[in-house]
């Protein structure tokens, strides 16, 4: 079998060019990059970040495109050809589509960042822009890979077959994907109307943690040792829980104590009052003690304070009950709870063997008194004295 050597030459020859070409795009976009760069030119360099890798790839395939008339190929192999090319840039144009909504929600959140001291209004830009970006690119992503699949004859046939059995489709599909339409529907809900955010402290399931991640399928919530707990996005729409910072994050806490009755309120007010003063988490709203509940024989004392942050609140709860106790402990030991009993005097109970004892030494005195034996003598008492005559 003979070879065409210059047709073949002339096929890598197209070939190569087309590499090189989509080689010399990448290096002139990525220099632009770093001039951009250099420039201070932040917004070009980061649209030229964006599309240099898509671009590399698909100007190389559609100047392939172009130039396969010029390839030495059967009429049927050049179809595949450039179907294959067709693809190849369907699916580059995806990708763009992807990272541009990807590049445009990292832009949002780093222009808005959550560690500063008022982070309300950047937590929700942040929320609402974490859950649409990424359901944006999944969205960009299926639309993509719906193009590339309907080139093919074949899912083309499959997709009028099951046009024309919509219905029962529709059903046994909706059925199927209940689970992933209804996360999808609850990210739209959440990133609307917001009931959780960013960096929210929350109570779930009995657990104190905050919302360190949503994705377009669950919530990520760290607890406080560490631990993560993974909830779908559907149950924070079908269930209630505790938000701690929905408007903002300043709350209040109580530390209770039990105490004596004679515990000196006023001084335990004033000594609240210096605790809080000298503390920098309390951040000046309330600091009030109050006797809220009495039992037989304490009192118990609620030491209400406030903070900036639930963070603040419970190490300012912590430290307002320790210095509380030792102040008590230092200047008024009375004030401490002790138990009290009244002790009434009267008559102790005997013991019931010496009970038993006593009652037969009883018995036994009386029997030899009625009959004059000697007896009486033995058991300790003295014989009645004989009658004396008169004079």
């Amino acid at each position: 079998m003979s070879v065409d050597w210059d047709t073949l030459l002339r096929a890598a020859g197209i070939v190569l060019a087309a590499l090189l070409a989509g080689y010399v795009i990448n290096r002139l976009l990525r220099s632009l990059s770093r001039r951009a760069r250099l420039r201070r030119d932040k917004l070009v360099a980061r649209i030229v970040d964006v599309v240099a890798p898509p671009a590399s790839i698909a100007l190389p395939l559609v100047l392939l495109a172009i130039a396969s008339g010029l390839l030495p190929l059967r009429s049927d192999w050049l179809a595949s050809v450039r179907h294959a090319l067709g693809i190849g840039v369907m699916l580059c144009l995806t990708w763009l589509g992807v990272r541009a909504v990807g590049a445009i929600a990292n832009r949002i959140i780093i222009e808005h960042p959550v560690d500063v001291a008022d982070n309300l209004a950047a937590r929700r830009i942040q929320t609402q822009t974490r859950v649409i970006g990424r359901i944006a690119q999944g969205g960009i992503a299926l639309l993509g890979l719906s193009f590339v699949l309907m080139t093919f004859p074949a899912v083309r046939q499959v997709g009028t077959t099951l046009l024309a059995s919509a219905g029962v489709v529709g059903l046994v599909a909706g059925i199927a994907a209940k689970p992933v339409f209804g996360n999808l529907i609850a990210g739209l809900q959440i990133a609307l109307s917001q009931p959780i955010r960013l960096d929210d402290v929350v109570i779930v399931e009995g657990e104190w943690g905050r919302i360190e991640e949503i994705t377009s399928a669950y919530v990520v919530v760290r607890i406080w040792d560490e631990r993560r707990m993974v909830v779908p996005l559907q149950w924070f729409i079908e269930h209630p829980f505790q938000n701690w910072t929905r408007r903002s994050a300043e709350l209040l806490g109580a530390s209770m104590l039990w105490l004596d009755y004679r515990t000196p309120m006023d001084a335990v007010r004033a000594e609240l009052q210096r605790i809080c003063e000298t503390d920098a988490r309390w951040d000046g709203r309330v600091c009030v003690a109050q006797i809220v509940e009495t039992d037989r024989s304490t009192v118990q004392v609620r030491l209400l304070v406030s903070a900036r942050n639930s963070g603040d609140l419970f190490d300012l709860r912590c430290a307002v009950r320790e210095r509380m106790i030792d102040f008590l402990l230092a200047h008024h030991p009375e004030a401490l709870p002790r138990m009290r009993a009244n002790i009434v005097r009267g008559t102790v109970a005997p013991d019931p063997d010496r009970v038993r004892v006593e009652a037969a030494d009883r018995r036994a005195r009386a029997v030899a008194t009625d009959t004059g034996s000697p007896g009486a003598e033995a058991a300790g008492e003295a014989p009645p004295a004989e009658p004396r005559p008169p004079g």
